[in-house]
């Protein structure tokens, strides 16, 4: 997918958030934000069951104080079950953050998370922002650093277990 078409998507998820994108590929994916209670409600799911109920954590711990003024991304499938999802929001007038990055396991691997990615880095940009940070697992680092971004430091390892690293990308 071009940076052109990239945008043309993110121009039409941000202004016309109830549209049906449906992304080139075998399987019809549909990247979109959340808009119904019942897609946030979904969206969230997937963050808790793949980025914290395997460490026993809490429900409710997918979620921050920032939720609300976030710019959320995820991908869907024909029967509107959720595969990916992807947050971003501005640590500054310069700086964007992404957070709760997550593709489900069978679904990895076919470039659903670089579409996610993209579509972050894409709004970041749209909105004048000059760099994006973020805190990557260890384990996926290489996955960050394939799409431009660059290791700047340890991060804090979270639930006692899981590495971090702190990585950046201008954009």
């Amino acid at each position: 997918m071009s940076k052109h078409e990239i945008l043309a998507l993110i121009h039409k998820i941000a202004n016309y958030g109830k549209e049906n994108l449906i992304l080139p590929t075998a399987m019809k994916y549909i990247l979109k934000s959340p808009t119904t209670e019942k897609e946030f409600n979904d969206y969230y799911q997937l963050r808790f069951e793949i980025l914290r109920a395997p460490w026993g954590q809490e429900k409710g711990s997918e979620k921050d104080e920032l939720e609300n003024q976030s710019f959320h991304a995820m991908i869907i499938d024909e029967e509107q079950s959720i595969l990916a999802a992807g947050r971003l929001h501005y640590n500054n007038n310069k700086e964007a953050q992404v957070r709760y990055m997550c593709v489900k396991e069978e679904f990895q691997n076919l470039g659903l998370g670089k579409m996610i990615l993209q579509t972050l880095e894409e709004k970041a940009l749209s909105d004048q922002k000059k760099t994006i940070v973020l805190n990557a697992r260890e384990t996926i680092s290489d996955f960050y650093l394939k799409n431009g971004y660059k290791k700047i430091a340890n991060a804090p390892t979270l639930f006692g277990t899981i590495k971090h690293i702190k990585m950046k990308k201008n954009i």
